[in-house]
Parts: structure tokens; sequence; C-alpha cells
């Protein structure tokens, strides 16, 4: 069991090994990033189930590292987090600081772990209808490029799905079950209009 720091972000979702820029405001959240900086530049970012302050939270988040940070002089910061580890939430903790913190087990991802040929192709045509029903540009050299763990995260992370949604996919078992779950979201939200906003996968 580990103990972690938490910053609930509604519609916040981060993935290992991919980054997230963060501009840190509230005091209390000030306070959870320079406790953070002093001691292993770590905190866990979870949704809540709902937008209220003291939400329950959802059961699955991701650990992150602090990388580059900016301090400023009234006391905020713009910060990248940098995805280290998912974790399953065990219990929140009765704690005396102004940030919530819980007992959390990590979950060991495979790294490694690689799409069949099918499975792959399968994403890919279905990404590739979810761009142009929604009008979206799309670098598709750059994506083909990226490795399975890389590109299932990565569009799972940036995908313009509802909150719900991506927690479904944060919480799925694998890459395998990632990839299937997005296809059906894509499927799912590729009905609607997209309009005329552009999103630039890279």
């Amino acid at each position: 069991m580990t103990r972690l720091s938490i910053f609930p972000l509604p519609g916040a979702i981060l993935f290992p090994g991919l980054q997230l820029p963060l501009h840190i405001f509230e005091p209390r959240y000030r306070s959870l990033v320079g406790d953070a900086l002093v001691r292993d530049r770590k905190i866990a970012l979870i949704q809540p189930q709902r937008s209220i302050d003291g939400a329950p939270l959802y059961t699955v988040g991701c650990v992150g590292r602090i990388g580059e940070v900016e301090a400023m002089e009234d006391g905020r910061y713009n910060l990248i987090l940098e995805g280290e580890a998912r974790f399953k939430l065990i219990r929140e903790l009765d704690v005396a600081t102004a940030f919530r913190q819980v007992e959390g087990e990590l979950i060991e991802d495979d790294e490694n772990d690689v799409l069949s040929a099918i499975e792959r192709a399968g994403f890919e045509q279905e990404a590739r209808r979810f761009a142009s029903a929604q009008g979206y540009s799309v670098d598709w050299d750059s994506v083909e490029r990226l490795d399975d763990f890389s590109l299932i995260n990565g569009v799972s992370q940036i995908a313009p799905f509802d909150p719900a949604s991506k927690q479904a996919l944060l919480e799925a078992e694998n890459i395998h079950a990632r990839c299937e779950l997005l296809i059906q979201l894509m499927q799912f939200f590729g009905r609607g209009d997209g309009g005329e906003e552009i999103m630039t996968l890279q």
C-alpha cells in the first residue's frame, strides 16, 4: 500500500508514460505541489465522481511525477505532470492537510504488451473514420510510428469523450481491453457533429 496526496480533477485523465500540463492556483493545491516538491515530487491525479468539493472519488487514478515546473511570484504554479503508474484507491485517509490523501495500491502495467496486427489495424481504421467525421487534423505518419502502449494510452487521454467514458478507459485492465473500448467509444461519439473544432494529434 502507498500513501498518496491527491489532486481530484474532474474531466482530467493521466496515463503512465504521458504528460499533462496543469495550472495550479487554489491555495490547497498550491500547498499540495509545494509539499510534493520538497518530498518526492509525486502527486496522484484522480477524478471525483461529482464536481463538488469533497465528492467521492473514482476507484482508479494515476500517480504522476512533477517534471517541469514554473513557480510564480503570487504562489501559483505551471507544471508538467508525468504519468508513472496507475493506482487503485483503497481508502481515503483522515488528515490535517488542506489537500486530500488516500491509501492506494499501485497497478503494474506491462509497457511491453502489444496489440495483434488485427487489433492495431482495426483501431487505426476506426480512428481515421472518427477523425474524418469530427473534422480533426491528424498526423497519421506520426501515429503509425507510435508503439501500441503510447498510441492507445495517448488517444485515451486526449480523446473528446465525457469524464465517465475516460474513466472507463483508465480502468481498463490492459491495452487490449482499452483498445476495444476506444473503438466502441469512437463509434458511439462519432455519430455526432464535430462542428468546427480542430484537434491536432501528434
